[in-house]
C-alpha cells in the first residue's frame, strides 16, 4: 500500500479537493478541527472514492492516513492564508483554473449520466463497423508521395524491377511505414480511408495500383502481398472501445453545439 507522501494520484486528489472545497458537499460529521476550522468527513469520502477508482481498498489505515494528511494540509494552508498568499495573482489563477476543471468534469459526468449510450446503439454501431471490415484482411505495402507525377514515376521504376522496399524507405512520406519498406502489416480494408481500402480490395497478390490512388494524405502506390480470411472480434470484446468512440463523438457534438450558442468575441 502506497505512502501518502509518495502517491502522486492521492496527492493530486488532495490538492484538487482543496481547490474545489468551495463547492464540495459538506457533511455534518467532522474528522478533525484545526485551530477551530472543521475538516468535514466529505473530504475523506471524496478521497476514498478517488482511491477506490484506482483499485485501492477502503481500510482503517487508509482512512487514518488521509485524515492525517488533511490535517497537515489544513495547518499549512492556514499559514499560507496568514501570509496572504491566497491573494497572489499566481495562486488565484491556479485556483480559478482548478475550479473550472472541476466544473467542466462535473458537467460532462452529469451529461453522460443523463444521456447514456444505449445497448441497442452500441450493437448497431458494432454491426456497422463489422460490415465495413468485411470477411478478408490484406497484407500490403505502400509508398506515399505528395505529387501524382512522382507516384507515376515510382510505378514505372517498380515495373522495371526496382525494389519496392528501397523506394519506400527513400521516398515515402509515411513516417510510420517507410522504415519497414512501406509494410502496413495485416489489416481489413475498412480500417483504411475509403479510396485506399477500395483500391486494396481490387488488387491480386503481387499487383500494384496503376494508376496511383489519391487520398487526403497524398498519392499512394499500393502493393498487395497477401490476403486471408478475417473474423471480426465479438461484440463484448470491442464493446468498451465502441462505447468510448461514441462518447467521444457525442462529446465533440456537445462542445460544438455549446460553442455555437455562446457569444465568443
Amino acid at each position: 500500500m502506497r505512502s501518502m507522501k509518495t502517491s502522486p494520484i492521492l496527492m493530486l486528489a488532495l490538492a484538487a479537493s482543496f481547490a474545489a472545497a468551495t463547492f464540495n458537499a459538506q457533511s455534518a460529521d467532522a474528522v478533525a478541527k484545526v485551530n477551530g476550522v472543521t475538516i468535514p468527513q466529505s473530504r475523506v469520502d471524496l478521497l476514498l472514492k478517488n482511491n477506490a477508482a484506482q483499485g485501492q481498498p477502503d481500510t482503517p489505515e487508509l482512512r487514518n492516513r488521509i485524515r492525517e494528511e488533511l490535517i497537515t494540509r489544513e495547518v499549512i494552508s492556514q499559514e499560507a492564508l496568514k501570509k496572504g498568499l491566497d491573494k497572489s495573482p499566481e495562486v488565484t489563477t491556479q485556483l480559478e483554473i482548478q475550479k473550472q476543471i472541476f466544473l467542466v468534469n462535473a458537467y460532462l459526468q452529469d451529461y453522460f449520466k443523463t444521456h447514456p449510450v444505449s445497448e441497442d446503439t452500441l450493437k448497431k454501431e458494432y454491426e456497422r463497423q463489422k460490415s465495413l471490415l468485411g470477411d478478408k484482411e490484406y497484407k500490403a505495402r505502400h509508398i506515399l508521395v505528395k505529387q501524382e507525377n512522382d507516384a507515376k514515376q515510382i510505378i514505372a521504376q517498380l515495373k522495371k524491377g526496382v525494389s519496392f522496399e528501397k523506394i519506400a524507405a527513400e521516398k515515402s512520406e509515411d513516417q510510420g511505414s517507410k522504415g519497414r519498406g512501406g509494410d502496413l502489416d495485416w489489416s481489413a480494408p475498412g480500417r483504411y480511408v475509403p479510396p485506399f481500402g477500395e483500391a486494396l480490395k481490387k488488387l491480386k497478390k503481387g499487383q500494384l495500383t496503376d494508376p496511383p490512388v489519391q487520398t487526403q494524405f497524398g498519392w499512394h502506390v499500393i502493393r498487395l502481398d497477401d490476403e486471408r480470411a478475417y473474423k471480426a472480434p465479438g461484440f463484448e470484446e470491442v464493446k468498451p472501445q465502441i462505447q468510448q468512440n461514441l462518447q467521444r463523438q457525442t462529446l465533440d457534438k456537445l462542445i460544438g453545439d455549446l460553442r455555437a450558442k455562446a457569444k465568443i468575441e
